[in-house]
């Protein structure tokens, strides 16, 4: 008989820590229902006490969505513990999450305190959750190099004052899996009352051991993973919810079962890629757009012959259509909602279709292929159109030999302006001209250009940081001109700033 892996997803947590990744309450809750829809067992909503934005997300979600627990993460704080109960209050089944940093580097240099006042302030801080909710969550903060021995004395302690959940986060990706692995095995074979509480994983990427460390952790009694979609995080980013997904349900022989519908996992790992204009890396495991592609002869004979040859997955497993409808500029509505389905975007109103087909047939019109990526990129791009700043036109003259000139015109709530200015280049010169419009004082800390696919005709992605008034700014630009993505992308962060 296999044994039940419950899957604590953090995306809308630990994965929305990303610079430039946040989003809003309207698409925290669109992951959430997809996420319900893929079967995890529990949802981080977020950390509440850390601000407007989360404790209202937390609040909204936990209206959203039935049967997935919600989880809000807290420090081992009395004034947190009771942010996070007031969030929790319409969710129907509710779990707090608190802890405190245990490697002796924490409690030195973080906390100037003791072992023993650790444990004490960890035995406290369940306590008090527990009297608001039955479900608590304990967190052994850099649990990777925390002596096992004391580990097991915090892990007890927690156990005894009420803790269902204790989780052993490898904070800073240090452990191999033998050690993690081992550390979860000594834990299960030391602490008393191990069998009140489930060991759960937290495992970080910085040194690309995270899967493999949480599989180790699992296959040495952990019954609960906290992963993330697209393996998305602080840093590095965390253990990837589909590679766990989908290692269990290739390695049948380990009888590990989780809730999971993995043909939800594609369309999932796309729509949180659009929201957060977090492109997937092509070769990532499971979900990477080269996951499923042969290049070499070799590897092509073989899969031709026989698929199982050099696919140990199925792409249908995973959601990814592999007689996908290819959408040219002869392509329908029809053709053009179908695959927005297929990516994980459902838009049910008729007048937001016509909006995105309408610029699916101009961007179709300067590309052979409309790729997925261009599609989400444009049901995306609709956005803009709430925001006060607006481009209106943009103009460039450029060349070997001579000085870039650009003329730009703004839609500012409404109202048309226009300015030209010279450059060292076409997108300085285009910035230029912004800057003359938006007088401002503003610096660009970072241009970064990413192609989405392949060709001449490509969608360019553009992904800036811009400072003003002591805060920096994350924007977002996409179009087959990369001038007019870089200068939608500062028009982007200039639609965040804070007067």
């Amino acid at each position: 008989m296999s044994e039940r892996l419950f899957i604590f997803d953090t995306t809308l947590r630990d994965g929305e820590q990303v610079p430039g990744c946040q989003l809003n309450t309207v698409e925290k809750i669109e992951v959430a229902k997809s996420l319900e829809q893929l079967g995890v067992d529990v949802i981080e909503a977020g950390f509440p006490v850390s601000s407007p934005g989360d404790f209202n997300s937390v609040i909204e979600i936990s209206k959203a969505v039935t049967w997935p627990t919600i989880c809000a993460l807290t420090r081992a704080v009395e004034k947190d513990i009771d942010v996070a109960v007031e969030a929790l209050k319409y969710a129907k089944h509710k779990r707090i999450h608190t802890g405190i940093g245990t490697s002796d580097s924490h409690i030195k240099y973080k906390f100037n305190s003791t072992r023993e006042e650790i444990i004490e302030r960890a035995v406290a801080a369940v306590k008090y959750a527990k009297r608001y909710v039955e479900d608590v969550e304990f967190y052994a903060e850099d649990a990777g190099r925390t002596e096992n021995e004391y580990l097991a004395r915090v892990v007890e302690a927690v156990i005894k004052a009420g803790a269902t959940v204790v989780n052993i986060p490898d904070t800073t990706g240090y452990c191999l899996p033998s050690e993690y692995g081992e550390k979860i095995k000594y834990l299960m074979e030391h602490v008393n009352g191990i069998d009140r509480a489930i060991l759960s994983t937290h495992c970080h990427n910085d040194l690309g051991m995270a899967t493999a460390n949480t599989l180790s952790g699992v296959l040495n009694g952990a019954r609960q993973v906290e992963v993330t979609v697209n393996g998305i995080g602080e840093r590095a980013g965390n253990t990837s919810l589909e590679e766990i997904a989908m290692i269990l349900k290739c390695h049948k022989h380990l009888a590990i079962d989780t809730n999971i519908n993995t043909t939800k996992i594609y369309p999932i790992s796309r729509m949180v890629s659009g929201l957060m204009n977090m492109p997937v890396q092509p070769n990532k495991a499971v979900v990477g757009r080269n996951a499923f592609a042969h290049s070499s002869g070799i590897h092509q004979d073989g899969v031709l012959k026989n698929v199982a040859t050099y696919e140990i997955i199925n792409p249908k497993d995973i959601g990814l259509d592999d007689n996908s409808i290819v959408l040219t500029a002869r392509s329908g509505r029809a053709a053009l909602k179908y695959r927005l389905g297929v990516l994980g975007v459902n838009v049910s109103n008729e007048e937001k279709v016509d909006k995105i087909y309408q610029k699916f047939l101009r961007l179709a019109d300067q590309k052979k292929e409309v790729t997925d990526d261009d599609i989400l990129m444009l049901a995306g791009a609709d956005t803009a159109e709430s925001h006060a700043v607006k481009l209106d036109f943009l103009q460039v003259t450029t060349g070997m030999g001579v000085r870039s000139v650009a003329s730009i015109g703004l839609d500012i709530s409404g109202q048309k302006f226009e300015a030209a200015s010279s450059g060292n280049g076409p997108v300085d010169a285009a910035i230029k001209a912004l800057k003359k419009i938006i007088m401002k004082t503003m610096t660009l800390k970072e241009f970064t250009i990413q192609a989405i696919s392949k060709g001449s005709d490509d969608v360019g992605k553009v992904h800036m940081q811009v400072e003003y008034n002591h805060n920096v700014y994350y924007g977002f630009g996409a179009n087959t001109d990369i001038v007019t993505a870089s200068v939608e992308a500062y028009i982007d962060c200039i639609n965040k700033f804070k007067n």
